[in-house]
């Protein structure tokens, strides 16, 4: 048997052997049966790991308080590593929430996100900074879309525990924005965002991760799901049943492990694993849906070598509708050098991910608008990344909708909590949004 299979089974004997959780909770956990594990979840990026460690936490937290010890959470992985897909390639930046509608999930994940995450990462010692970002205009329709995110955050009236507004926004005069940042044009306007910020998103996962494995969590790395069936009934509320296949395992060896839930986290596989249910366990009585299918957005990023000019803010054009993105953004990493990116590239494929050079032209032309004196020869492509859409690029265009985040118990099943279309802002709410899959799980008050 090689290694990952090895890895695996080891992984469920120590399920197995934990003690069971006997606190409060609101999915069922069948006497017919003793499952492997409380919660499964599924895809190891930096949503799934927060998600991971919030439901370890809790049942290590309740099992100190009782007679019981252990933990029973699996964490699966397909690669080798955690956090190999878009948690890793993405431009590190804590987001404020200000572009996602006033009753929109997103907005509510990543404002209550960004709070947890300068919490944790002041706690935990991960490395963070608060750069605060310019959002600039250069047209009359440009600084009416800044308007627009202004009087979004007028609108919204939610405040922290110290009477500061959660989103907060300032204009920046020009003769403030010469003294403070000289190279970046902004004919018509300026709006800061000081709540703005950039996070090592590697940092951040291999903290999580000693977290939930802390808690007695098991991460089973190199471990694809290929097949779920749900245990004893047909909507799940007698456990699951997951086929998972180590990733160098010979003549297709699988391991079955069983959980009394499952966590669907799989981010650019999150439409598979949602079919691997829906397709092959239909509900009684329902008819088949379509399969779902998502679609990906591919941000080439562009690094710079130059020294000058020398900005110490984030810098975004203004939004455009129908972009699918933020535009091609000045960014920073946590040594202070400059980055640019992503720009957007509708692609077929989520593992094409070799930066497309000819989308440089357009990038500098971008970039030019808002920093006029960058020197385009040190401009050099870098890395991209995929981002998971519920729209195609036909409908995001057109501008037609907007795809919130989907975090929810999966309508007709029990035991199964379902993560769909979480792209920007995932890594700002990623906390929040593991807090929340914990209170659909054991809270009565579940959002």
């Amino acid at each position: 048997m090689h290694a990952g299979a090895r890895h695996l089974l080891s992984a469920v004997r120590r399920g197995t052997t934990a003690s069971r959780h006997t606190g409060a909770r609101l999915f069922s956990a069948s006497a017919a049966h003793r499952a492997d594990f409380t919660h499964a979840v599924i895809g190891g990026g930096v949503v799934g790991l927060a998600t991971a460690r919030a439901l370890a936490e809790r049942i290590a937290n309740k099992s100190s308080s009782s007679a019981s010890s252990g933990s029973s959470v699996l964490l699966l992985e397909r690669h080798d590593a955690v956090g190999t897909e878009a948690s890793s390639r993405n431009s590190e930046v804590i987001h404020a929430g200000l572009y996602y509608g006033l009753g929109s999930l997103k907005t509510k994940v990543c404002i209550r996100g960004r709070q947890l995450l300068y919490s944790f990462c002041d706690q935990y010692g991960v490395g963070h900074r608060n750069t605060g970002k310019w959002i600039v205009a250069q047209t009359p329709g440009q600084r009416e879309a800044i308007e627009k995110v202004f009087a979004f955050g007028e609108a919204y009236r939610g405040r922290d525990d110290d009477g500061s507004s959660v989103l907060p926004l300032r204009w920046v005069s020009p003769d403030e924005a010469q003294r403070r940042q000289p190279a970046v044009r902004a004919v018509t306007g300026i709006l800061e965002s000081p709540s703005t910020g950039i996070v090592d998103s590697h940092g951040l996962m291999q903290t999580l991760l000693g977290l939930f494995e802390q808690a007695g969590g098991v991460l089973a790395a190199g471990s694809p799901v290929t097949k779920i069936t749900p245990l004893n009934s047909r909507d799940g509320s007698g456990g699951w049943k997951l086929h998972v296949r180590a990733a160098d395992a010979r003549d297709g060896e699988e391991t079955i492990v069983t959980a009394d839930t499952i966590v669907n986290a799989a981010g650019l596989g999150s439409a598979d694993v949602h079919n691997m249910i829906t397709q092959a366990h239909p509900l009684p009585g329902v008819e088949v849906p379509e399969p779902m299918r998502l679609y990906y957005a591919k941000g080439n990023y562009f690094s710079y070598s130059a020294s000058q000019p020398n900005v110490s803010t984030l810098v975004y054009p203004a939004p455009e509708p129908g972009l699918g993105g933020l535009g091609t953004h000045l960014t920073l990493d946590m040594s202070g050098r400059i980055r640019f990116g992503p720009d957007i590239e509708w692609v077929d494929d989520p593992t094409n991910l070799a930066v497309n050079a000819a989308q440089l032209p357009r990038a500098i032309e971008t970039i030019k608008s808002y920093l006029p004196s960058v020197d385009t020869a040190a401009l050099q492509p870098d890395y991209s990344g995929i981002r998971v859409k519920l729209q195609s690029a036909g409908s995001v265009t057109s501008g037609k909708g907007f795809a919130d985040f989907i975090i929810r118990k999966e309508p007709g099943y029990q035991g199964w909590v379902n993560l769909l279309g979480v792209e920007s802002p995932g890594l700002t709410s990623s906390l929040a949004i593991g807090e929340m899959v914990d209170k659909l799980f054991y809270s009565s008050q579940a959002v």
